[in-house]
């Protein structure tokens, strides 16, 4: 069962003995216990990717004319699973065409921007701020490739520039694990799923037991490690989080494809 952030606060006071509250602000021990159970909440958060965070986002471009194939993260953002960019030409008209944008590794994506020949007129060379690497793009097609060397921010391969001056948010869709916002309040309700809420409850007891009376809570702290070990295996609504070697044959159409290096590729 779901619980406001004060019935957290309350049931943790009472296994301490503390005085009861009727709001978490009531106390310096029931702000303490609050505060322990923010830091709480976003430990188990950060600890794996949950379902329910992942969301459909929009990417930040650099607005920058001389970093045309530059975008950025927004700070709340998790992982990044896909990115799916607008490939539509002018003469496409009011058409969407969104694809989805490969990632490559940076080795590899330096690769194949050293395998081209930047006197081409359908190529430009940009500078990373970041790292002042020099890196040769195309500057006549949509994106077909991307990489991040700093985790922030992501560079893609080519813009087309008969139809942008950069790449643009409204032509991205991607979709991501978006850290959720914690809200200080007696009714706030923590966004976690139902049947993690022992094991949020359970770990701030625990917590709290150790910070603020200096003594480990046995029973919270065992019924906090069942509860994490029971979640990673059932953290998904949709699908399990969890599959079992398959030793039969593939079939047919999931069968195994050799890699090939992306830099040799012909572009046209």
């Amino acid at each position: 069962m779901k619980m406001t952030l004060l019935e957290i606060v309350q049931d943790i006071l009472n296994d301490l003995d503390s005085d009861l509250v009727n709001s978490i602000d009531d106390t310096s021990e029931s702000q303490q216990v609050a505060q322990i159970v923010k830091s709480t909440y976003f430990a188990i958060i950060s600890d794996r990717k949950w379902p329910h965070t992942r969301r459909l986002i929009q990417v930040t471009p650099s607005g920058n004319s001389s970093l045309p194939t530059f975008m950025y993260l927004q700070d709340n953002i998790q992982e990044m699973s896909s990115v799916y960019y607008d490939k539509a030409k002018a003469s496409d008209g009011d058409r969407r065409r969104f694809e989805e944008i490969k990632y490559l590794e940076p080795d590899d994506f330096l690769r194949l921007c050293n395998h081209r020949d930047n006197t081409q007129s359908n190529y430009l060379t940009v500078t990373d701020p970041n790292t002042s690497i020099v890196l040769t793009i195309r500057n006549d097609v949509a994106p077909t490739y991307y990489t991040s060397f700093d985790d922030n921010t992501l560079t893609f391969d080519s813009y087309d520039s008969s139809v942008d001056d950069t790449l643009q948010q409204h032509k991205t869709q991607a979709y991501a694990y978006v850290t959720p916002d914690w809200v200080q309040t007696d009714d706030a309700v923590p966004d976690l799923p139902e049947k993690a809420f022992t094991f949020l409850l359970e770990e701030a007891k625990s917590r709290a037991s150790f910070k603020i009376r200096q003594q480990p809570d046995q029973k919270a702290e065992q019924e906090s490690q069942r509860q994490r070990k029971w979640l990673a295996r059932t953290d998904r609504r949709v699908k399990q989080g969890i599959r079992f070697p398959n030793y039969g044959r593939f079939p047919r159409q999931l069968s195994y494809q050799p890699y090939r290096d992306p830099t040799f590729r012909n572009e046209n």
